[in-house]
């Protein structure tokens, strides 16, 4: 992998997990649902604009049923979990909970699909899930915490789900279409449901900011780098984002928020993403046709 790569990792890293702190900033003023309106609506705009200058919106035509399954289950749903947690629990601590989705997606196959799990990736899964335990188990004691910890489990659930979905129903779509697809039926899906929750009191400008940072750069911008990068080195090895991310949001949430970071957070973290890379059984100079979520 080229040093140029390795800095695109990176900076995917930095800004998916910087995209918790910025959902912590301005989900308290425009609500969940509000703010993943602006948020998809933006990123839709963003991707459209990239797939009509690559000649690809013939496959958005021709897969809009599909698609918007898609944008429930990508998009819709655990982006409003996600947003709805960080109300209550940290950015950093929402971070782990979202490199979770590679072992619901383990279960997933195996339950749903019948696909095989080899005794390293039920190891991985084992181990996993041992680690959300670590993660989970000092803030069960707090009720404000429980629900919204649930709700991060449950999102990255659907992150799980809608990758084996778009494998089977969708297979031989780009990547990028099929983003910016579940984008704009997200969109449309929320937007009746958002407009009778808008804010009473206008949001301020900072987290009008948050939320047009959350649709151009966590999401627009890093879905398009993202997939430049699987074209370069490959999915397997572009994976490496997702067990990066929790650093970055443990990082920036301790930074600018001045979030507390506990061993059993870190015990955790470092336990959940061993499981995890043993589940995806991720080699440096491999390849996939792993999808990415954030």
């Amino acid at each position: 992998m080229r040093f140029r790569d390795r800095l695109v990792m990176a900076l995917l890293a930095a800004i998916w997990g910087a995209s918790f702190l910025f959902q912590r900033d301005a989900a308290p003023e425009f609500g969940p649902l509000a703010l993943v309106q602006v948020r998809i609506s933006v990123a839709a705009a963003f991707l459209l604009a990239i797939v009509a200058w690559r000649g690809q919106v013939r496959q958005l035509r021709s897969h809009v049923g599909a698609m918007v399954v898609l944008g429930a289950i990508s998009t819709l749903v655990p982006f409003c979990l996600f947003t709805y947690a960080t109300l209550s629990i940290t950015a950093g601590f929402a971070s782990v909970l979202n490199a979770t989705a590679p072992l619901f997606a383990a279960v997933i196959g195996w339950l749903w699909l019948r696909e095989s799990l080899s005794r390293l990736r039920s190891l991985g899964v084992a181990v996993g899930f041992a680690g959300v335990v670590i993660l989970v188990s000092p803030k069960l004691a707090l009720s404000g915490e429980n629900a919204a910890i649930a709700a991060g489990l449950l999102a990255s659930t659907c992150y799980g789900l809608s990758g084996h979905f778009s494998r089977h129903k969708l297979k031989g779509v780009a990547p990028l279409v099929l983003t910016c697809g579940s984008q704009i039926g997200a969109s449309l899906m929320l937007l009746p449901f958002s407009i009778t929750h808008w804010p009473a009191a206008s949001p301020s400008g900072w987290s009008w900011g948050c939320a047009i940072v959350l649709g151009v750069v966590c999401t627009g911008t890093a879905y398009a780098l993202y997939f430049q990068l699987v074209e370069r080195v490959g999915a397997a090895s572009a994976i490496v984002v997702t067990y990066l991310i929790p650093v970055f949001g443990i990082l920036w949430g301790s930074l600018f928020r001045a979030e507390p970071v506990t061993p059993p957070m870190l015990l955790g973290t470092g336990v959940i993403l061993a499981g995890t890379i043993l589940v995806t059984g991720f080699r440096p100079s491999g390849s996939g046709s792993q999808l990415l979520k954030k």
